[in-house]
């Protein structure tokens, strides 16, 4: 029996068996890493999303009439911050060339209407205008000493990034009042949140001075909160195991 084994074994068809046995295996932990690392991402990047903040806000906007003394175009607004972070467990030390988003995918009743716009630069006061030069369809920050919102501007070591999602022209309100709430116009003009309701996503990419690059999809909901009967809402999602980044250079 013995014999017969040694003999199998010098067959070339049990070498090529044997070959076939030692690819499968090999294809399948690389099938199994290939899994894990679609499903967890990077586990060690130089700067992590660390948090999300949104502040949904709603806002009536003079459309020139002149028949009642109050006459407005209804926005509903989203701002969004992104928190980049150094990962200080991270033994490299790594500089952010640029922060993007871009890549947006949008769902909404009405959604012709919804608009993206980045910080605006003249208002020093404000963050966000309703300005047509300040609407974006993709928007980067490039990385520098401090981080600067308004001249899209992060700290190369880690900072804030923010754009704005509006509902525009949600709805018209007329009124003859002698004060108005501006908290309380979606409320009064008899809007549901089922009519504000937008899907958002997009890409976030982080590059990086020694040509890394990682990047992740993101996705929510908006407005945040029931900001009909609310007013002006907000959130800070740091529970991000949904993200996952990818790297997409070097």
């Amino acid at each position: 029996m013995i014999d017969k084994l040694k003999d199998l074994t010098k067959t070339k068809s049990f070498h090529i068996c044997m070959i076939m046995v030692i690819i499968v295996v090999i294809l399948f932990v690389v099938g199994l890493l290939v899994l894990r690392y679609n499903v967890e991402g990077e586990t060690n990047m130089p700067f992590n999303l660390s948090k999300i903040a949104i502040i949904s806000t709603q806002e009536g906007m003079d459309d020139g009439q002149t028949n009642t003394r109050w006459s407005f175009d209804v926005h509903q607004s989203n701002d969004i911050y992104l928190y980049i972070d150094k990962n200080d467990a991270y033994d490299k030390t790594e500089i952010i060339k640029s922060v993007r988003v871009d890549n947006f995918q949008i769902e909404a009743k009405n959604q012709d209407n919804v608009k993206l716009y980045k910080p605006d630069a003249t208002e020093e006061n404000v963050i966000f205008q309703y300005n047509d030069e300040d609407m974006i369809q993709s928007l980067e920050y490039t990385g520098d000493v401090e981080s600067d919102l308004k001249n899209l501007k992060i700290s190369n070591q880690g900072g804030i990034i923010a754009f704005r999602c509006s509902n525009n022209n949600v709805t018209k309100y007329q009124s003859d009042e002698e004060e108005i709430n501006h908290s309380e116009l979606l409320k009064k003009a008899g809007i549901t949140e089922e009519e504000l309701k937008i899907n958002l996503a997009f890409y976030l990419t982080i590059t990086l001075e020694s040509g890394k690059q990682y990047q992740a999809e993101i996705k929510t909901e908006l407005p945040t909160g029931n900001v009909v009967e609310e007013g002006n809402t907000s959130t800070e999602i740091t529970d991000l195991k949904d993200v996952v980044f990818k790297r997409t250079h070097n």
